[in-house]
C-alpha cells in the first residue's frame, strides 16, 4: 500500500491534496466532508481586511441609529448580536473546525495595513489555526511604484507576521515578479515556511453595452499548470521552503506532475467546486493506483524526480526548450 503522506510547511499531512481557499470552507460540515474524502489539509476562505472594516462601519452606523431612536422605533432594528462584526465569524469557524477534524486547518489572510496583518494574523493563530496562508492580493497600479518597492512590501509583511505569530507561514505568490527565484529566497529569509505558486488575480472585464467595468471569475483549466510547474521544478532543492502548487489540478495527472516537479502538496478549488467534494476521494484513488503501477512506495520516493536538479537535460526548462519547440513545429 503506497504511503500518501507528505510534509507541508512543517505539518504532517496524510495526503498531498489540499483544499485551497474557496467558499465551501465557510461551512464546518463541508470541512468535515473534505476530511472524510481524504484531503490532507484545508485552507480556509480568505479573510479580507477591507471587508472587516466595512462591516465595522455598518455596525457603528446601526449602533448610532438605534442609540438615537425611541424605544418604540428601536424595536424594528435587529439585535446587535445578529450582526457578524470583524473576525468573529471567521474565527468561530476555525474553532469549530478544529473540534471536528484532525487534519490541519490553515487560515488565509489578506490585509491592507500593517496593523491589520498583525492583529488578524494573531487572532487566527489564537483561534487554533495550524498555519497561515498570506494571500497578498496586491496589484501595483501606481505607475510610480518601483519593482523593488513592490518586492519590499511582500518582505515587510512576512517579517511582521513572523515576529507576531509562531505558526507556519505560507506566502501565496503571484507570477509577475521579474525574478521568481530571488523573491522566493528573500521571502524564505524573511520567515516564510512555504510558497504557494501561483496566486490567480481575478482581473476585471468590460460590459461593452453598459460601458462598465465588471468583476469576472473563471475557474482554472488544466493547461494553467504549466507556469507553476516550471517554477516549482526550478525552485525545488534550491530554496529551502515547502512548495505548494495551485491552479489547474483537475485530475490525479496534474497532481502527479506537480509532485514530480517538486511540490510537497497540490492545492485545488476549481475541480471541487465543479465536481463536488467526492472528487477528492476519486483523485486520491487514481494517485494511489499510479503509485502502485510505477511502482512508488511513497510520495517522497518520486517528489522532485522531474525537477531541474534531477532531469537529464536541465536546459529543457530554459530558452533552448523554446528553440526546440519552434524547430519541431517547423518540421510539421
Amino acid at each position: 500500500m503506497p504511503d500518501l503522506s507528505t510534509k507541508y510547511m512543517g505539518l504532517t499531512l496524510r495526503t498531498p491534496l489540499v483544499v485551497s481557499a474557496n467558499p465551501l470552507s465557510q461551512r464546518v460540515e463541508n470541512i468535515v466532508a473534505m476530511e472524510d474524502a481524504g484531503a490532507g489539509a484545508v485552507v480556509m476562505f480568505s479573510l479580507f481586511e477591507e471587508q472587516i472594516r466595512q462591516e465595522t462601519e455598518r455596525f457603528e452606523l446601526i449602533d448610532r441609529m438605534t442609540s438615537n431612536s425611541s424605544a418604540e422605533s428601536s424595536y424594528f432594528f435587529p439585535e446587535m448580536q445578529d450582526y457578524s462584526v470583524g473576525t468573529a465569524k471567521y474565527l468561530e469557524i476555525i474553532r469549530k473546525a478544529k473540534e471536528r477534524v484532525d487534519i490541519p486547518i490553515i487560515g488565509s489572510l489578506n490585509g491592507i495595513t500593517p496593523e491589520g496583518w498583525i492583529e488578524y494574523g494573531r487572532e487566527i493563530e489564537q483561534a487554533g489555526a495550524d498555519g497561515l496562508e498570506v494571500n497578498i492580493y496586491f496589484i501595483p497600479a501606481d505607475i510610480n511604484m518601483t519593482s523593488s518597492e513592490v518586492e519590499q512590501r511582500y518582505i515587510d509583511i512576512v517579517k511582521m507576521l513572523r515576529e507576531t505569530i509562531t505558526i507556519p507561514i505560507a506566502v501565496k505568490l503571484n507570477p509577475y515578479f521579474s525574478s521568481i527565484g530571488n523573491i522566493s529566497q528573500r521571502l524564505q529569509l524573511a520567515g516564510a515556511d512555504a510558497l504557494v505558486l501561483f496566486n490567480r488575480f481575478y482581473q476585471p472585464d468590460f460590459d461593452v453595452e453598459e460601458l462598465a467595468v465588471i468583476p469576472n471569475l473563471d475557474l482554472s483549466v488544466r493547461s494553467e499548470i504549466r507556469l507553476p510547474l516550471l517554477w516549482i521544478a526550478v525552485l525545488y532543492g534550491r530554496v529551502p521552503v515547502s512548495l505548494a502548487a495551485t491552479t489547474g489540478i483537475h485530475s490525479a495527472t496534474e497532481l502527479i506532475k506537480y509532485i514530480l516537479a517538486g511540490a510537497d502538496v497540490g492545492m485545488c478549488a476549481s475541480a471541487i467546486l465543479s465536481h463536488g467534494i467526492p472528487w477528492i476521494k476519486d483523485t486520491l484513488a487514481d494517485l494511489d493506483l499510479y503509485m502502485k503501477d510505477m511502482p512508488f512506495q511513497s510520495i517522497d520516493s518520486f517528489r522532485g524526480t522531474m525537477s531541474q536538479l534531477h532531469v537529464a537535460d536541465p536546459t529543457a526548462f530554459e530558452r533552448s526548450n523554446y528553440i526546440q519547440i519552434m524547430e519541431n513545429k517547423n518540421r510539421r
